[in-house]
């Protein structure tokens, strides 16, 4: 049987990056984990994570919630620098 831990080791994320998932799709984080999991393996998958991401922040922007922002801010950041197939034009369109 797999833990939340080995679901979110198996996913090729971080647990922040896997965090931004839940609060994007408001679904539990072992959901979360295998939705990252998906993602991140599906040819348009990459583009469709980082547009999460970055509509999280803007959510948090918009709450002025800039500590949060800033937060999420990083995890794009290093989601971008470990997946650096993503197309930044396809994935802000």
């Amino acid at each position: 049987m797999l833990t939340l831990d080995d679901v979110i080791a198996l996913s090729d994320l971080t647990e922040d990056e896997i965090d931004a998932i839940v609060e994007h799709e408001h679904c539990p984080e072992i959901v979360a984990a295998e939705l990252g999991n998906y993602l991140v393996h599906s040819p348009d998958g990459v583009p469709l994570l980082k547009r999460m991401i970055l509509e999280d922040i803007a959510a948090a922007e918009g709450r002025q919630d800039y500590k949060h922002a800033l937060k999420l801010r990083l995890v794009l950041r290093h989601f971008v620098e470990t997946h650096p197939d993503v197309d930044v034009a396809k994935a802000s369109a």
